[in-house]
């Protein structure tokens, strides 16, 4: 008796994410946010005792947070970014809500497969309703719930601090020549890591 042909088998069927997308992101995302890190000033150097006075004027805080700012850049955005992470910690529900709404642009929106798109109860949504869908959630979220009001209040404390410690530090001793530009640094992981995950996304569609 002649075998049975055999039965095809598949090769695998593309996750419901774009996986080499996702890992080149949080790679371009960790590598960035080190090499930031790095840059930082000593935290002994932000608060010498010596080197606080009383401005002059308004314009000589202005020009002291400025260049304060230019110098001390890294260490003030960690400064904010300690005051936000406190203020969430503190507010449990605030900081899951949080995180599902992330959770949600990430996997539902950027890193989806476009081979599998986004069923519920036996209804397909195309990407154009998945991306109104998280755009009036996320706006219900920040600016309709205790949400929104807990990221301001964190980052206008963060930044009264910031600005405090700037226009009462004098800047007269701090080297600037070699600074990077504004752009580069803490939060240039975004436009770099969404130009990673554009590029390798074509790529792995193509695959499929």
């Amino acid at each position: 008796m002649a075998a049975p042909p055999p039965l095809p088998i598949s090769s695998g069927s593309q996750p419901p994410i774009a996986t080499t997308a996702f890992r080149s992101f949080i790679y371009r995302l960790s590598a960035s946010v080190r090499h930031a890190l790095s840059q930082r000033r000593p935290w002994l150097e932000l608060l010498d005792r010596s080197s606080f006075s009383r401005p002059d004027s308004l314009s000589d805080a202005a020009s002291r947070i400025r260049r304060n700012y230019s110098y001390f850049r890294i260490n003030y955005l960690s400064l904010l970014a300690l005051s936000l992470a406190f203020s969430l910690i503190s507010h449990p529900f605030s900081l899951l809500v949080l995180l599902s709404l992330l959770a949600a642009w990430l996997f539902l929106y950027t890193f989806r497969s476009s081979d599998h798109p986004l069923v519920i109860a036996g209804r397909a949504f195309s990407d154009r309703e998945i991306l109104g869908i998280l755009v009036v959630s996320t706006i219900i979220v920040v600016f309709l719930t205790s949400v929104g009001s807990l990221l301001i209040s964190a980052l206008l404390v963060g930044l009264a601090v910031v600005c405090a410690h700037g226009a009462f530090r004098m800047p007269e001793d701090l080297f600037l020549d070699d600074q990077e530009p504004l752009q580069t640094g803490f939060l240039s992981f975004i436009g770099g890591a969404a130009n990673a995950a554009a590029a390798v996304a074509p790529t792995v569609a193509s695959h499929v």
